[in-house]
């Protein structure tokens, strides 16, 4: 099977780091993925990517040798199987609140007896090799997302649930949450003490942690604080950059 070279960062003690798709478009991705992050993710929560779209994306993706992950937009066994069966080698799964929560997406992304994923792997057994059923369950990453209050206090029994591999802060959600502003890259003491708090529990319980970014300067203050996944780089913020540039260009023409 097809390693999980994102699974092979992690075991070598090495961080890794992210690029994000939020914009629906196989080539999008395809230069995503071409810029040398370790993993892509395809935002299927957020972004607006549908199920055909999200398939073209991680075919698109499998031209490089970075790992393919899909947020999924919930907890449902069916949205996390599907991002499977089509070729993702990993999963993030929004607002987990408790160790019930944690256990049941746990167990849609692992086949029996780990879990109660259904066998159907479409086009991940092209991808993955012809002992995918067999070797699956060691290869695919399950991530939990904690970003409300009842994740953060619920913590420590997330974190032990059997078979989770990671725990990915959604720091907007998490400080609106604990009753701070939306937004990235934030440094409020608050916000911080609950980074500390889920960042010492992954850590207890040999658990990999990430984070949502929006800067390369703040990814590597996360990287020395202890992270072992940050999201750099995404899609619309590359895009969103090139917006300066044509409003500086509008402005130069104007001024003539």
């Amino acid at each position: 099977m097809r390693a999980n070279r994102l699974k092979e960062l992690w075991a070598s003690g090495k961080p890794a780091i992210n690029g994000w798709c939020s914009m629906p478009g196989g080539f999008s991705a395809e230069l995503m993925a071409s810029m040398g992050w370790d993993a892509v993710t395809v935002d299927t929560q957020h972004g607006l990517i549908g199920y055909s779209e999200m398939l073209a994306m991680l075919q698109a993706v499998s031209t490089t040798p970075v790992t393919p992950l899909v947020r999924v937009s919930w907890n449902q066994p069916g949205k996390i199987m599907r991002a499977l069966d089509a070729g993702a080698y990993g999963v993030i799964c929004p607002m987990i609140n408790d160790a019930v929560e944690c256990a049941a997406f746990v167990q849609a992304c692992r086949y029996p007896p780990e879990g109660f994923r259904s066998s159907g792997p479409t086009r991940a057994i092209v991808y993955g090799g012809p002992d995918y059923h067999a070797k699956a369950n060691g290869e695919m990453l399950a991530i939990a997302m904690i970003e409300t209050a009842q994740g953060l206090a619920n913590v420590e029994a997330i974190v032990a649930t059997p078979g989770l591999d990671g725990v990915y802060i959604g720091p907007s959600d998490l400080s609106l949450s604990i009753g701070g502003p939306p937004g990235q890259d934030s440094d409020a003491p608050a916000l911080m003490a609950a980074f500390d708090r889920i960042l010492a529990a992954c850590k207890a319980a040999g658990v990999r942690i990430g984070v949502h970014t929006n800067s390369m300067a703040y990814s590597q203050k996360m990287i020395d604080r202890g992270f072992d996944l940050v999201t750099v780089g995404s899609d619309t913020r590359y895009m969103g950059a090139g917006r300066r540039e044509a409003s500086e260009m509008r402005a130069w023409m104007e001024s003539r």
